[in-house]
């Protein structure tokens, strides 16, 4: 079953790449980046909802929803925030250079929030094996973004 995860994460990162272009087109047609986002947003919350129903999967009580902490309901801000800037950024700078940008970012992310099991994360402890993939991912971002 490893496998099957290994290889829906590895689709997934072919998926957003995808997604950076479908959405750089969207936001040219539309002449609005936000716009452009918000439509992105909008098939996917629809998406999302049919889902939701379609599968009957059990929805929390009210007393739960109340008791989320505030920084819970952030997702969908650092969603919206990531996609608009996908939008803006690829016509200007291609996708590959996003990729590998935002790759290394959320490596390096990945990296401190598994260190110190921020977040509710398993404690992963930084080990010299993580730092040499980091490092090696950051070289590889600076010969792609070098074109």
């Amino acid at each position: 079953m490893t496998y099957f995860f290994l290889l829906l994460a590895f689709l997934t990162g072919i998926a957003v790449t995808v997604q950076a272009g479908v959405n750089a087109n969207l936001r040219y047609m539309m002449g609005n980046p936000v716009l452009a986002a918000a439509i992105s947003f909008g098939s996917g919350f629809l998406t999302l909802i049919l889902t939701q129903l379609l599968t009957g999967g059990p929805l929390p009580a009210p007393e739960t929803i109340r008791q989320v902490s505030w920084w819970k309901w952030t997702g969908g801000l650092i969603g919206a925030v990531y996609v608009t800037t996908v939008i803006v950024s690829v016509p200007r700078i291609g996708t590959a250079n996003l990729v590998s940008l935002s790759v290394a970012g959320q490596l390096l992310a990945a990296v401190i929030l598994d260190h110190y099991g921020m977040l509710g994360f398993t404690v992963h402890p930084v080990n010299g094996w993580r730092l040499l993939g980091l490092a090696l991912i950051i070289g590889g971002v600076l010969l792609v973004v070098r074109n």
